[in-house]
C-alpha cells in the first residue's frame, strides 16, 4: 500500500553539508578594498550551486585585480575573520601560460571539493578558497582555520591529489599573522612557510 507519493513534477534537492557564499572582489585602489569586496550569493544545495556558478563569469574571463572567493556562510575572505585569524592558506602558483579550460577546471574542481566536503577527517578546518586574477600570475589559495603542521599539511597533500596537480609542482602555506605584518617575500618563506 503506498502512503505517499510525490507528483511527478516534483523536484528533490539535494542538501550540503554547509552553506556556502561566493565573493567578487574587483580591485580599486582609489576605494578600501573592503568597499570592492560584494557578496554575489549563497547556495545550500548541489542545485543552487550549479545555478550560480552556470549564470556568473569563469575564473579566465576575469580581469586582472580580480578575485573569487568561495567561503561557508558567515566567513568573510578577510584575515581579520575570526574564523580565519588564527589560520592560514595552501598556495597554489599558476603560470599565465596555462590554458584559460585549465585555470577554469582548478576552481571549479577546489569548489567542488570544498561542498563536497572531500577532505575527510579535516572540513571543519577548512574555511573557502579564493582564486586571484593577477597579470603576472594567478593563484588559488585555500584558506584554513588553523595553521596546525600536522592538519595542514594533510590538508595540502589532499588538495593536490584531489584536483589533480602534479607531484612535481611544489604548493606551499602562509600563515595569515606573517602575512599581515607586511613582511617581505624573502622573509616569509624563512618563516612558518610549509610546502609539499
Amino acid at each position: 500500500m503506498e502512503v505517499f507519493s510525490y507528483p511527478d513534477n516534483y523536484q528533490f534537492k539535494h542538501p550540503l553539508e554547509h552553506t556556502w557564499t561566493l565573493w567578487y572582489l574587483d580591485s580599486n585602489k582609489t576605494k578600501n578594498w573592503e568597499d570592492c569586496l560584494m557578496e554575489v550569493g549563497s547556495f545550500g544545495t548541489v542545485e543552487d550551486f550549479w545555478c550560480l556558478f552556470h549564470h556568473i563569469k569563469r575564473a579566465s574571463e576575469l580581469k586582472p585585480g580580480c578575485d573569487y572567493s568561495l567561503f561557508k556562510k558567515g566567513i568573510t575572505p578577510m584575515w581579520e575573520d575570526k574564523a580565519n585569524k588564527d589560520g592560514g592558506r595552501w598556495v597554489i602558483n599558476l603560470e599565465k601560460r596555462i590554458s584559460h579550460a585549465k585555470l577554469d577546471y582548478y576552481w571549479l574542481e577546489i569548489a567542488m571539493c570544498l561542498i563536497g566536503e572531500c577532505f575527510h577527517g579535516l572540513n571543519e578546518k577548512i574555511n573557502g578558497a579564493t582564486i586571484n586574477i593577477r597579470a603576472k600570475q594567478n593563484k588559488i589559495g585555500l584558506w584554513t582555520s588553523t595553521d596546525d603542521r600536522s592538519s595542514v599539511v594533510r590538508i595540502g597533500m589532499k588538495v593536490k591529489e584531489l584536483i589533480g596537480i602534479a607531484p612535481s609542482q611544489v604548493i606551499h602555506f602562509q600563515i595569515h599573522k606573517d602575512c599581515q605584518e607586511k613582511k617581505p617575500t624573502e622573509q616569509l618563506n624563512k618563516l612558518n612557510t610549509y610546502y609539499v
